[in-house]
């Protein structure tokens, strides 16, 4: 499937239906790109928010780069685009290897990742019998945040010699500061960030004085890559949220509301006057369950809302949301009035967590504010599934 041109405007789709800002996209990208140069550090785009071979174009202008996915249907769908650097940067579960090594036999070099001994044997054996080396990466437990060993373990040694000894390809280590996204500002995702190489760097150097290779090391997360951090001794830097950005990225300082480049066009079919609600046709099978903000300074609700031209309502949220219905309401405390919506107006609706949201549609209908917010230019497919 490819990218269609319709002749239409945000009026016209049923409701409810994802919209990208390609015009903030491009700034998104281009904001991250500066930080990129100044470093002299390569980017593996993680396609995992997106999920889109349009999108990801608008970053590799110049045909395909390295990339990291979230899913081998991600994997399939960017190898059928010309892909071919490619990190499935999920632990991984052996029973997949099949498609591994498909991927491998169609010339892709798709790297894995593992954390535990039964993993790194599972991915040798797969290698020995294929006669493909499939190359793996350690995964480094940077902050505590979810997987990964410790890079003072002796696990680690033990994981990557199972590799190294077994007829895989022992490749590197990779980490993900998973907590930086519970930390606001420059100060504190520095500090993120810091422990991120630290950890990668102890954990290389351990593997090249036990003899073993260690050619990449693999960071990344948004808002480690934004952060005034120091990223020597890196090879390569993950991210992928920034293309798009949401509510939790702005609400811990990464970027501003003008920076979200998705939202979800809904309609208002009811009130519920005595309560203050307006009721929506968006749900959460529209915007998914996150409430990633439920924990910062300022709780976002589901989503903030805006016209159909992009312009943010003020003390308008999303406040609830059952399967099909979202509940809009003044933010608790607002001293203003519940603004005069009538069935059947279309409103739009910022994600808390624009990988969540992205992951109900499948495309997107493109827009760009610096010519008409509200006239879709395009349509640009996406990949969903495992």
């Amino acid at each position: 499937m490819s990218a269609t041109t319709p002749s239409s405007t945000l009026q016209e789709p049923l409701t409810p239906f994802a919209v990208l800002d390609r015009s903030v996209i491009d700034a998104n990208i281009d904001r991250l790109e500066r930080r990129l140069a100044d470093l002299n550090l390569p980017l593996r785009l993680h396609v995992k928010t997106s999920k889109s071979v349009e999108v990801t174009s608008r970053v590799h202008r110049e045909g395909p780069q390295p990339i990291a996915v979230s899913t081998l249907a991600e994997a399939e769908y960017f190898a059928d685009d010309g892909y071919t650097d490619i990190l499935y940067a999920v632990g991984l579960a052996p029973a997949k290897l099949d498609r591994v090594v498909a991927l491998h036999a169609r010339g892709v070099d798709l790297s894995v990742l593992v954390d535990n001994t039964d993993q790194a044997e599972a991915v040798a054996a797969a290698s020995r019998v294929s006669g493909h080396r499939i190359p793996a990466l350690v995964e480094i437990d940077c902050d505590g945040h979810r997987s990964g060993v410790r890079a003072e373990s002796p696990e680690l040694i033990e994981i990557a010699r199972i590799l190294h000894d077994g007829g895989a390809e022992l490749r590197g280590v990779l980490d993900h500061a998973g907590e930086s996204y519970f930390s606001t500002g420059a100060e504190a995702q520095a500090r993120d960030a810091d422990a991120e190489r630290a950890a990668l760097i102890t954990a290389a150097q351990r593997l090249r004085e036990a003899g073993m290779p260690c050619p990449v090391l693999s960071s990344g997360s948004t808002p480690t890559a934004h952060s005034p951090s120091e990223k020597g001794g890196m090879t390569e830097l993950r991210a992928g949220n920034f293309v798009f950005f949401d509510l939790v990225m702005a609400g811990i300082g990464v970027c501003d509301l003008d920076d979200i480049a998705l939202s979800v066009v809904v309609t208002v079919i009811g009130h519920q006057s005595g309560k203050g609600w307006i009721l929506t046709d968006g749900g959460w099978m529209a915007m998914s369950r996150d409430r990633g903000t439920a924990a910062q300074k300022i709780d976002q609700g589901y989503g903030v809302v805006a016209t159909l031209d992009g312009e943010i309502i003020p003390d308008l949220l999303m406040t609830g949301a059952s399967q099909e219905h979202g509940i809009l309401e003044l933010r608790h405390g607002s001293g203003g009035e519940l603004p005069e919506l009538p069935v059947g107006t279309r409103l739009r609706v910022l994600p808390n967590h624009a990988c969540a949201t992205a992951s109900q549609y499948q495309e997107y209908s493109v827009v760009d504010r610096t010519e008409d917010p509200t006239r879709i230019l395009e349509n640009w497919p996406r990949c969903n599934g495992w």
